[in-house]
C-alpha cells in the first residue's frame, strides 16, 4: 500500500521539504527512503498543528495524504517520549480495509523506529493474532469500533495511558451507524487527550457533534468541500436500469479501460454484477462486506496487480481502497448522496493523475443526480454510447432498481460518449511521477 507523500508541484507557499515541518530525525529518514520530498497542502498544514498539541479537524479529498498527516506527527509525539507497551494513540476507523491502511502507513514511515509498535484491529478474523500482538505490548492502535470493544470488554486493552485519539473517516463512521460505539469507546478514554478528526467531508449534520468532542480546534480544510479532484472527467449516461448490464458491458470493451472500479449499492447485487461480467470474459474482482477478511485482500491485490481490471465493490468496503492508477471509476448505482459521489469518483485521479467517472442513470435516479450537481456547483455532462442499441431487451442481467429515489422522465440534455467526440477511446491517462 502506497503512503501518499509529496505533491511534486505544490505553490512556494508550502514548506520545502519534509524537514520544514521539523519532525524526528529518523522520520525524516525514512520519508527520505520513500523518495517523498514535499509534503501535501494537508500534511504541511495539519502536521505542525498536531505536533503542537492542537485538537485538529482536517477536511480533504480523497488521496491527497490524510493518512501521513497525523501519523506522522503521532510518530514524532511518542517518538520524544521514555519507550512504553501502553496504547498511547488510538486510530478509530469505519472499515477494516481502513484500519489496515493506518497501520500500513506507520509500518513504512517508521522503519527507522523499531521501538514504536502498533497493531490494527478489526473483525472478520480470528482475534488469536491480536490477542498475541497486545500481549506482546503496543503503542498505537488502529481499530473499527466494534472489535476494538471486544477486546476492550475481555481485560486485554485499557487506556490509561492513551495521549491521542483519532476519528478517521468520521462521516462515514457516524453515517454508518457507529455513533453508540464511538461513544462507548469515548467514556472509556482519559479525558485529558489530544483529539483528531480527518475527513474527506464533514456534512453540517454532524459538525455539532465534532465540535462538542474537540476543544477549540484548529480546522484544516483544503479545497472546497465537496469538490472533486480537478483531473476526473465526469460522464453521466441515462438508460433504463434494464439495459444498465449491457451498456456497462460495453463501455468495459473500450479502449483505456485497463483498472475499473465499479460501484453497486447493494452487496447481493455487486456479487450478481461480477459473475455477469465473468461470464463476459472480464476478470473482476469483488470487494463488499460478506466477503472473509482473507477474501477482501486477496481482491484488493489482484486487483493492485492488475489481475483482474475490473474491481465491483460497495461503498463500505471500497472505503479503505488505495490504488494508484485507476482509470475509471463507474457508478452502477448512482450514489446515494453527494458526498458518497465525491469519495467513489476520488479513487480516480489520484496524486495529480487524470481518470474518468461514469455514473448510469435510469430516469428514476435523476432526482439523485440533480442533487449531485446543485452540490458540485455545475451540471455532469450526458452522454449516449455509439452503436448501443438502447431500445433493447435486456440480456445479460435481470432488472434491479435501488430504494429512494422518485420518478422522474429522462433528461434531453444528451450529447455523444467522449470518445466519439474527441478520440478513439477513452482517454489517455497521465500517470503521476513513481512514488
Amino acid at each position: 500500500m502506497t503512503v501518499h507523500g509529496p505533491a511534486r508541484a505544490e505553490p512556494a507557499s508550502h514548506p520545502a521539504t519534509f524537514d520544514s515541518l521539523g519532525l524526528h530525525p529518523d522520520l525524516l529518514k525514512g520519508i527520505r527512503d520513500l523518495g517523498f520530498l514535499r509534503p501535501t497542502p494537508i500534511q504541511a498544514q495539519a502536521i505542525p498543528a498536531v505536533v503542537s498539541g492542537r485538537d485538529v479537524i482536517g477536511i480533504a479529498q480523497t488521496g491527497t495524504g490524510k493518512t501521513a498527516a497525523f501519523v506522522l506527527p503521532i510518530l514524532h509525539r511518542l517518538l520524544h517520549q521514555p519507550p512504553s507497551r501502553n496504547v498511547r494513540a488510538l486510530i478509530i476507523a469505519p472499515t477494516r480495509e481502513l484500519a489496515l491502511q493506518s497501520m500500513e502507513h506507520l509500518r513504512e514511515l517508521s522503519r527507522y523506529t523499531p521501538q514504536i509498535k502498533g497493531a490494527a484491529i478489526f473483525g472478520g478474523v480470528p482475534m488469536e493474532p491480536q490477542i498475541s500482538a497486545l500481549d506482546r505490548g503496543v503503542d498505537i492502535i488502529s481499530a473499527t469500533p466494534g472489535r476494538l470493544l471486544d477486546h476492550v470488554y475481555a481485560g486485554r486493552i485499557d487506556f490509561v495511558a492513551l495521549e491521542v485519539l483519532v476519528l478517521d473517516e468520521v462521516d462515514r463512521m457516524l453515517d454508518m451507524g457507529f455513533l453508540p460505539d464511538i461513544q462507548k469507546i469515548l467514556r472509556l478514554l482519559p479525558p485529558k487527550r489530544q483529539n483528531l478528526v480527518f475527513s474527506a467531508t464533514l456534512p453540517s449534520e454532524i459538525q455539532r457533534l465534532v465540535h462538542e468532542l474537540l476543544a477549540n480546534p484548529v480546522t484544516i480544510q483544503i479545497g472546497q468541500r465537496a469538490t472533486p479532484a480537478v483531473g476526473i472527467r465526469h460522464a453521466v449516461y441515462p438508460v433504463a436500469r434494464s439495459l444498465k448490464t449491457s451498456l456497462l458491458i460495453q463501455l468495459l470493451k473500450g479502449e483505456g479501460m485497463t483498472s475499473v472500479l465499479i460501484f453497486t449499492r447493494t452487496k447481493q447485487y455487486a456479487s450478481r454484477l461480477a459473475q455477469t461480467l465473468e461470464r463476459n470474459q472480464f476478470k473482476v474482482s469483488v470487494l463488499h462486506g460478506d466477503r472473509s477478511q482473507s477474501q477482501r485482500l486477496q481482491a484488493l491485490e489482484r486487483f493492485r496487480r492488475g489481475r483482474s481490471r475490473v474491481m465491483v465493490a460497495t461503498d463500505l468496503a471500497a472505503r479503505g481502497i488505495d490504488i494508484d492508477d485507476i482509470t475509471h471509476v463507474i457508478n452502477f448505482d448512482v450514489p446515494a448522496t453527494p458526498e458518497d459521489y465525491i469519495h467513489r469518483i476520488g479513487r480516480t485521479a489520484r496524486a495529480d493523475a487524470t481518470g474518468d467517472a461514469f455514473t448510469l442513470v435510469d430516469p428514476i435516479e435523476e432526482p439523485t443526480i440533480r442533487d449531485i450537481e446543485r452540490v458540485l456547483n455545475r451540471p455532469l455532462p450526458r452522454v449516449t454510447l455509439p452503436g448501443f442499441d438502447y431500445g433493447a431487451a435486456p440480456a445479460h442481467a435481470p432488472a434491479h432498481r435501488p430504494t429512494g429515489h422518485r420518478p422522474q422522465r429522462p433528461n434531453s440534455r444528451h450529447t455523444r460518449h467522449p470518445s466519439s467526440q474527441h478520440h478513439a477511446g477513452p482517454p489517455h491517462h497521465r500517470r503521476h511521477p513513481p512514488r
